[in-house]
């Protein structure tokens, strides 16, 4: 379903990627590990059409994203969810998961997607009146997700979604994201807890200085020497 070619990406005179090549699977939970600074947002906002690459190729279905914007990237079926989550503070939930769904023209099919992430996300439609900016961080977490959700999408790209939580609330969310992947999504996720993401992604790639250094299915590399010393501190 995607596949990244060699990709090189900068900001400015400074490159952040340099070569990354990496696919995911229709169906796919592939988690994006590594340091600080390595790169795996950058990754992921060149997918998304905010970034434009300076070398390589993303590629959606077999055809080229390389500087599609990101309003066409997400009509195409790429949903981006954002460590800052951009939530609409001063709207309810529910008027947060509809703007979601500004792409889908079909009054009708808005609900139904509507009533479908209300299954997800129980806890959102019993807060559907509630404000966004009032709610709590897991629950913003959860609102940002399922939003991203609105637009139908086949691919959601979900970057450090446990950035700022408790621990109760980070185990909420990855649930969130496991019940979406059984629906049929396929799931890039970036996380900085490696071990809670080899444990809910089928496969995973290392991202060190900006470079893929490892990658193989989870279950492997949570067993592998380098990971354990680096990132799980056994």
């Amino acid at each position: 379903m995607l596949q990244l070619k060699n990709l090189n990406a900068s900001y400015g005179f400074l490159q952040i990627l340099w070569g990354v090549s990496l696919h995911v699977d229709e169906g796919e939970s592939v988690g994006l590990v590594g340091p600080n600074g390595a790169g795996k947002t950058t990754t992921l906002r060149t997918i998304a059409g905010l970034l434009n690459p300076t070398g390589g190729e993303v590629l959606f279905k077999n055809q080229s994203m390389n500087h599609v914007p990101a309003h066409e990237t997400t009509r195409r079926g790429i949903s981006y969810i954002s460590e800052d989550l951009n939530l609409f503070v001063d709207m309810s939930v529910r008027e947060n998961l509809l703007m979601g769904a500004y792409i889908v023209r079909e009054r009708e099919k808005q609900l139904e997607t509507l009533d479908f992430v209300y299954q997800l996300f129980p806890r959102l439609k019993e807060r559907e009146s509630q404000l966004a900016g009032t709610m709590s961080g897991g629950e913003r977490k959860m609102l940002a997700i399922a939003r991203g959700m609105m637009s139908n999408p086949e691919l959601l790209l979900v970057d450090e979604p446990s950035l700022g939580l408790a621990p109760h609330l980070v185990t909420d969310v990855f649930n969130s994201l496991q019940t979406l992947q059984k629906t049929g999504v396929t799931i890039l996720l970036v996380e900085q807890r490696v071990n809670a993401t080899l444990e809910i992604t089928d496969r995973a790639y290392v991202l060190e200085h900006g470079r893929v250094v490892m990658e193989g299915p989870s279950s492997e590399l949570m067993q592998n020497e380098h990971i354990k010393q680096a990132y799980l501190g056994i």
